[in-house]
């Protein structure tokens, strides 16, 4: 019997504002001789090395965001609005995080137009079915992409703690299939991304709605069912409600290019963390060393 492949899939945007956020707080920027910070930077690579020591993947995929803007956007001019611009020690950092996880070998994907999300759930779309899949990120939205044979690891404190979710643990404290999350999401809103859903409804009556009802549809078509006040407050909301499911679903069919056998995880080769290093990542180095015995 075969074994199956591990994919191990980086929300790399999580990582870099994580890494980012937690350092800057103390005002350790690790900045490069010429000035320029590194600290989201090395905080990622260094989080992912961890993350490959702890899970062992065989293969190993990194998404990103491209750009502020996406179909989202497009839809509702609110969406993630109130989020504050990234700091300008942050600005260099994320073609910074790119080009070193290219540099050590790993695959970075993104796709212009979608999110980090989309590219994650497509991902697991395609090979939920070839691998073992485990996603790390600190975005509960991607609850909504857990499978039989795909699980969620969310940050918990620093690089090796995390909240392991799978297809079983959801189905017991929700009550109802993951994919059934974003139908939540659209009756709750998120005040993150900036969409209000339906005012008056917090996520324990959404959550409750679509555990007795199973989807928006049919929460709709039984309104005469509901309390008065929630009735009027669904009935005032319905444009919102539709649209706020459209922007809490995750894309699935965004079209990944790469083989999967492109994805293997790299041997870290002496060179490459040399060259690292003598680039100002001394960080990264010294992580890269003591993990896999590298002189």
């Amino acid at each position: 019997m075969t074994t199956k492949p591990k994919l191990l899939i980086v929300d790399g945007m999580a990582l870099l504002f994580r890494s980012f956020f937690a350092s800057a707080a103390m005002g350790h920027f690790i900045r490069l001789k010429d000035g320029t910070p590194t600290n989201g930077a090395q905080g990622f690579v260094r989080h992912v090395l961890t993350a490959q020591s702890i899970m062992q993947p065989t293969h190993l995929a990194v998404c990103w965001d491209m750009g502020a803007q996406t179909f989202r956007n497009e839809l509702y001019d609110g969406y993630k609005a109130n989020r504050p611009a990234p700091p300008e020690e942050m600005l260099p950092q994320f073609d910074m995080a790119k080009n070193l996880a290219q540099h050590i070998g790993w695959q970075n994907f993104g796709v212009v137009g979608m999110e980090a999300d989309d590219v994650i759930g497509s991902m697991i779309t395609k090979w939920q079915d070839e691998a073992d899949i485990t996603v790390i990120s600190g975005d509960k939205d991607l609850l909504q992409l857990l499978t039989p044979t795909t699980q969620i690891a969310f940050t918990k404190k620093g690089y090796t703690e995390y909240d392991l979710y799978t297809h079983t643990r959801f189905k017991e404290e929700y009550g109802i299939e993951p994919i059934q999350f974003a139908q939540v999401k659209a009756f709750m809103g998120d005040t993150s991304d900036g969409y209000p859903g339906v005012k008056g409804i917090g996520p324990k009556q959404a959550l409750t709605l679509i555990q007795m009802y199973g989807s928006i549809e049919n929460v709709i078509a039984s309104l005469e069912d509901l309390k008065p006040g929630q009735r009027t407050k669904i009935k005032d909301n319905l444009d919102m409600l539709k649209l706020s499911h459209e922007l809490a679903t995750i894309q699935t069919n965004v079209p990944i290019e790469a083989d999967f056998a492109h994805l293997a995880v790299p041997n870290y080769e002496h060179q490459t963390i040399n060259a690292i290093e003598e680039r100002g990542f001394t960080l990264i180095a010294k992580q890269a060393r003591s993990l896999y015995a590298l002189s």
